[in-house]
């Protein structure tokens, strides 16, 4: 019995999650093991990750070679929103870009704003008001800079930071 070309496309997909992780293992490779905190050394996560994702990729070439992914409908397939991921991408790339220049409390919310204003848009929510960018600037805000203070001043981690006082 042959494979139909909906169990190869499901195939392809669970090879190239094994593939993924296979790529994941071999960049683990070259971070250094030294262990650090609790003795988990850096490479202790792509590690785990490359090992979960080898497991997920295997078992989904299994489904698929074993009669496809069970219980799968064939749904109307929904037009992808371009203009979220324009948003979302935006903000990451900007995110990316600007840390070393505005630090990281400023750059990553800059990142949730931009964020925010794509899932909404998405959301069908075109309200651009002011209030709208200002909340999220503040939720931004909120986020970023307890994760900076954690990071930076209990864990001494360095991120970078707008000022050299370390707070900011």
């Amino acid at each position: 019995m042959s494979a139909s070309p909906r169990q190869m496309q499901q195939t392809a997909v669970g090879a190239g999650v094994v593939l993924l992780a296979l790529g994941l293992g071999v960049g683990a490779t070259m971070i250094p093991s030294d262990a650090g905190y609790a003795g988990v050394g850096p490479n202790f996560l792509p590690w785990l990750v490359s090992i979960a994702l080898l497991v997920c990729g295997g078992f989904l070439v299994y489904e698929a070679r074993t009669g496809g992914f069970r219980d799968m409908e064939d749904q109307d397939v929904e037009k992808p929103y371009w203009s979220g991921f324009v948003w979302m991408s935006t903000g990451l790339l900007l995110n990316a870009a600007l840390i070393t220049t505005l630090g990281f409390i400023l750059s990553c919310t800059l990142c949730f704003v931009i964020a925010a204003r794509g899932l909404r848009n998405a959301q069908g929510m075109t309200d651009s008001g002011m209030q709208s960018w200002i909340s999220d600037a503040v939720v931004g805000l909120l986020i970023a800079a307890p994760v900076y203070w954690m990071f930076t001043q209990f864990l001494a981690i360095s991120l970078p930071g707008l000022t050299q006082s370390g707070w900011i």
